[in-house]
């Protein structure tokens, strides 16, 4: 019997000891500070993705994983500073993790990387320093977001139009500086050809297609570089 009780009170100890030296060096008092910050910080993050955001269809999810990205990585980052076999076993876990995830747009990514690396400094407890820089990156995306500089835009030109305006439409974007043929169909009631182009000024191009006498209609199409997809 006493021998039982010897043997519950070892583990009992055991336990205890465990969990006190958890505690010693991570407390729940930290960890909840940390965590308050780091939901601070991922909103701030998501918030600047909103209103930086360019491309068609906003991903309230994306802005969502922003936060939790953030909330994440703090308390693993926490938990492995200073256990150094931890550190290295979490090392060698994530190296053997595979993201099938595609990301669309390159600036995803770098949403990503600051959202982890947030709550790599909140983890090491640096809150001040991750309170400077994500003010300061946050201000230096919106900057770069709201404050355009004059550059020329692509586009994707469609022209509908009967066989005999073919020179005079070559003529016509031949004026163009950066041109690219993507494609040209033609059949019995005319051609339809789709250029890539370059330009400063939207409606020029548009106006000057449809002084031709052939041409039915001309369209411009925004690519990649201003809609983001």
């Amino acid at each position: 019997m006493n021998e039982s009780l010897s043997a519950k009170d070892l583990i009992k100890s055991s336990v205890l000891d465990a969990v006190s030296q958890q505690f010693t060096t991570l407390t729940p008092l930290k960890m909840v500070i940390a965590l308050l910050v780091g939901f601070a910080v991922g909103v701030i993050i998501a918030m600047v993705y909103r209103r930086s955001y360019r491309g068609v269809l906003y991903s309230p999810s994306f802005a969502l994983t922003l936060v939790m990205l953030t909330l994440i990585t703090t308390p693993v980052v926490m938990c492995i500073k200073s256990n150094i076999s931890l550190s290295m076993g979490m090392v060698g876990a994530l190296s053997i993790v595979r993201f099938r995830t595609a990301v669309k747009d390159p600036m995803d990514t770098a949403y990503m990387f600051w959202a982890l690396t947030m709550g790599i400094l909140l983890g090491a407890e640096m809150y001040l320093i991750a309170l400077v820089v994500v003010l300061g990156i946050a201000v230096i995306v919106l900057l770069m977001t709201f404050v355009k500089l004059p550059s020329a835009t692509s586009y994707l030109l469609v022209l509908h139009y009967d066989e005999s305006a073919a020179q005079a439409v070559d003529s016509m974007l031949s004026r163009v500086k950066y041109r690219r043929l993507r494609s040209k169909t033609v059949t019995q009631n005319g051609a339809e050809m789709t250029v890539e182009v370059r330009l400063t000024e939207r409606q020029d191009v548009i106006s000057q297609m449809l002084d031709i006498d052939g041409v039915y209609d001309a369209t411009l199409v925004a690519c990649q570089s201003e809609a983001g997809v």
